[in-house]
C-alpha cells in the first residue's frame, strides 16, 4: 500500500494493535481525536489483492467499545478500480454480497440511502429506489430526490441530497455535486425535466424514467413534497409514453411495468402534469438529460451520501446524540486512496454518532469523508484470494443481510 498504510500502521503501534510494517511514511497522521480521545486500535492488515486490504477496528467511544471493518483502497495500484454495483434496476435491490459476487468484486461496502417503507401512504408501492445521483460504469443511472422527501438522518447543514462520493475517469476520488439538467421538447415548447428515475419528483415537476428504473410502480414519484416527504400524493398527475421520439400512449395516473427499450416514460404533477396534458399520440417528444458535476470533472461511478468531513475536518452541525450501526466512505492522498468502513452490528458492540464517526474518518487518514446508509443496512464483504464468493465481514445489526439498492465494489485484474 502506498504511505497512508504506514500511518495506519503506525496508529495501530501506539494503539498495541499488530500490523506489518509498511514504507517509509510521507503523510502525517491526522491528530484529530476520538469521543473520548483514544486512538482507535487497528487489526492486522490482510491482504486481499495488490494495492486492497482489510483490517477490523475497534474504537472506544463513552457507551463502550465500537466494531468497525476497513477496507483501505489504493486507487493508484494498476489494475484496482471501484464501481458502483447494482442489481440491474434503480428499483430493485440485493444484498451486498450477492451484488459483489455477481461482478467479481473483492470487497464492498452498502451505498445510498433508500426509499424503504411508504407507512405514510397506504396502498403506495417502497421503490427500494437509492435518495441520491448515481453513475455505474460511465452511466448514468438517476438523480437526486429533493432534500425533504430523503430517508436516514438529517442532512447537516450546507449538505444536500446530490452530494456524492465519486471517482472520475482520472482515478482519483473526490467529493463532488451532481444536478440534472434535462429538458423534453415538445411541439408546444421546452419543458425542463426535474426527475430522472427518481422515487420523489419535485412539486410542479416532470421526470424521465427509463428502461434502468425497472418494473416498479412509479405511483411513489407523486407522493409528498419537497419539505415533507409524509404529505400526501398529488391529485394531478399525468403519464406520457415516448417510444423513438413520438408520443404512444398517455395516462391519468403514473403506472408500473418495466419501461420498453427505445423508450421514456414521462410523469408529472401538479403544473408538469397539465403542461404533459397537452400532448397526444403521435406528437414528436424528444428527450434528453445528463448529470452535471459541480467540479466539472466527468465521473465513471458516483454514490449518494452526505459529507461528514471536508479538507480533514468534520463538518459542523453533525449528530453528537444518536448512536447507530454505520457505513462511511472516505478518501485520502488527494483522492487516490478509499477508505470504506462499516461497523459491526453484533450484539455488545457500541454504535457510533455521525460526529463520532466523522472523527474515525478523519483518525483513519481521510481527508474528505461521506455518510452512506446505516442500521440493518450496514455491510462489508470481502473475497479471499482464491476463494468462488465473498464472506460477511460484520454482524449486520437486522441479523442477516439487508437486500440494498447499490454498494460501492473494489475490483483487482491481478
Amino acid at each position: 500500500m502506498r504511505a497512508t498504510a504506514t500511518v495506519l500502521a503506525a496508529w495501530s503501534v501506539l494503539a498495541g494493535g499488530a500490523v506489518a510494517a509498511g514504507p517509509p511514511a510521507t503523510a502525517t497522521a491526522h491528530t484529530t481525536a476520538t469521543a473520548t480521545g483514544k486512538a482507535p486500535a487497528l487489526g492486522r492488515a490482510a491482504p486481499l489483492a495488490p494495492g486492497v486490504e482489510y483490517r477490523d477496528v475497534r474504537v472506544p467511544v463513552s457507551r463502550g467499545v465500537a466494531r468497525a471493518h476497513l477496507l483501505t483502497v489504493d486507487l493508484a495500484e494498476p489494475g484496482v478500480s471501484a464501481d458502483l454495483l447494482y442489481p440491474g434496476a434503480v428499483g430493485a435491490r440485493a444484498p451486498v454480497s450477492r451484488l459483489a459476487d455477481g461482478r467479481g468484486a473483492v470487497g464492498a461496502v452498502n451505498g445510498d440511502f433508500f426509499n424503504i417503507t411508504e407507512v405514510q401512504h397506504p396502498g403506495v408501492e417502497a421503490t427500494g429506489a437509492p435518495v441520491g445521483p448515481a453513475i455505474a460504469s460511465g452511466r448514468t443511472l438517476k438523480a437526486a430526490v429533493p432534500d425533504g422527501q430523503r430517508f436516514g438522518p438529517a442532512l447537516p447543514p450546507t449538505t444536500t441530497t446530490e452530494d456524492v462520493l465519486g471517482v472520475g475517469y482520472d482515478r482519483r476520488a473526490r467529493l463532488d455535486r451532481l444536478s440534472l439538467r434535462g429538458t423534453a421538447r415538445t411541439p408546444d415548447g421546452t419543458l425542463p425535466l426535474r426527475g430522472l428515475n427518481q422515487y420523489a419528483l419535485p412539486v410542479n415537476g416532470i421526470g424521465a424514467y427509463t428502461p434502468l428504473w425497472g418494473p416498479t410502480s412509479r405511483v411513489r414519484a407523486t407522493c409528498g413534497t419537497d419539505t415533507d416527504r409524509a404529505a400526501p400524493c398529488s391529485q394531478e398527475t399525468y403519464e406520457v409514453t415516448v417510444r423513438r421520439g413520438k408520443v404512444v400512449g398517455v395516462a391519468r395516473v403514473p403506472g408500473r411495468g418495466g419501461v420498453a427499450k427505445g423508450t421514456v416514460v414521462l410523469v408529472g404533477r401538479e403544473e408538469g402534469a397539465r403542461q404533459l396534458r397537452k400532448l397526444s399520440p403521435g406528437d414528436p417528444v424528444g428527450v434528453g438529460y445528463r448529470l452535471v458535476s459541480r467540479r466539472a470533472v466527468p465521473l465513471r461511478f458516483a454514490v449518494g451520501g452526505f459529507p461528514i468531513v471536508r479538507n480533514q475536518e468534520p463538518l459542523a452541525g453533525l449528530d453528537t446524540v444518536t448512536a447507530a450501526v454505520r457505513t462511511s466512505a472516505g478518501i485520502g492522498e488527494g483522492g487516490h486512496v478509499l477508505y470504506l468502513l462499516a461497523l459491526d452490528g453484533a450484539a455488545g458492540n457500541a454504535g457510533m454518532t455521525v460526529r463520532e464517526l466523522a472523527e474515525l474518518m478523519d483518525r483513519l487518514g481521510a481527508e474528505d469523508a461521506l455518510n452512506l446508509d446505516g442500521g440493518g443496512s450496514s455491510t462489508l464483504v470481502t473475497r479471499e484470494p482464491g476463494s468462488p464468493g465473498s464472506t460477511v465481514r460484520n454482524h449486520p445489526s437486522d441479523g442477516a443481510e439487508r437486500p440494498v439498492p447499490n454498494a460501492v465494489g473494489i475490483f483487482s485484474r491481478r
